[in-house]
This record gives C-alpha cells, sequence and structure tokens, in this order.
C-alpha cells in the first residue's frame, strides 16, 4: 500500500528541539546540555529529561536556526567537539526531519572533567 496523499507535515519546535537534544548528547566530548543563561558565570547540567532546554529552535524564513548551549569534557578539543555537534545535528535534522536549516550555533557553558 504505497499511496500518496497530499498534504502538508508540520513539526513542532520542541520535537525539533528533543532530536537535537538526543543527537547532541551522543557527541563524544559533550558532557551534557547547559540552560541557555548561566547565573554568575557557573553553567548547570541539566538531567537527561529536560535537553530540549539546552537547546533553541527558531524557524526563519531560510529554515529551521538551531542554538546548543553545551558542557564540554575538560581535555577535548573544544573546536573539534564543536565542528561533530554542528555535524550531528545537521544530519539529524536534514536526514530523520527532512526540514531546511539555516544554521547551528554551538555555545559551550562549561568545561567539566567527567568522573
Amino acid at each position: 500500500m504505497n499511496d500518496t496523499i497530499a498534504g502538508n507535515l508540520h513539526v513542532a519546535n520542541d520535537v525539533l528541539a528533543d532530536m537535537v537534544g538526543n543527537a547532541a548528547l551522543e557527541c563524544y566530548g559533550v558532557v551534557g546540555m547547559a540552560a541557555p543563561t548561566a547565573v554568575d558565570g557557573i553553567a548547570k547540567i541539566l538531567p537527561t529529561s529536560r535537553l530540549r532546554r539546552g537547546v533553541v529552535v527558531t524557524t526563519t524564513d531560510a529554515g529551521v536556526h538551531v542554538e546548543l548551549y553545551v558542557v564540554i569534557e575538560y581535555g577535548t578539543n573544544i573546536n573539534t567537539v564543536s565542528q561533530n555537534l554542528i555535524d550531528q545535528v545537521t544530519f539529524a535534522l536534514t536526514e530523520y526531519a527532512r526540514v531546511p536549516l539555516d544554521g547551528v550555533e554551538v555555545h559551550v557553558q562549561g568545561v567539566k572533567v567527567r568522573k
């Protein structure tokens, strides 16, 4: 049964934020998601049930713009981890959600030693 039905599919930004949060945590060097506003310069790692809070998704005319707020593992190359994050998020949104991407920004809110 391969019937094609005409119509549009709209994916909520919260759903995209969850996808982005899950993709980000799969990247090597990412300890966790952080709140977009660090209080007193201290980044608080959010529980995995709150991945959406470390991601800001906005819809523009060109597509979806994503901002990630992450905490990186101490000793890893921040530039390499950030580029891996951008690649992982781009792949997840273009391959799984099929949404056009306007850009991905990575904000490193802190560095933490893994135990």
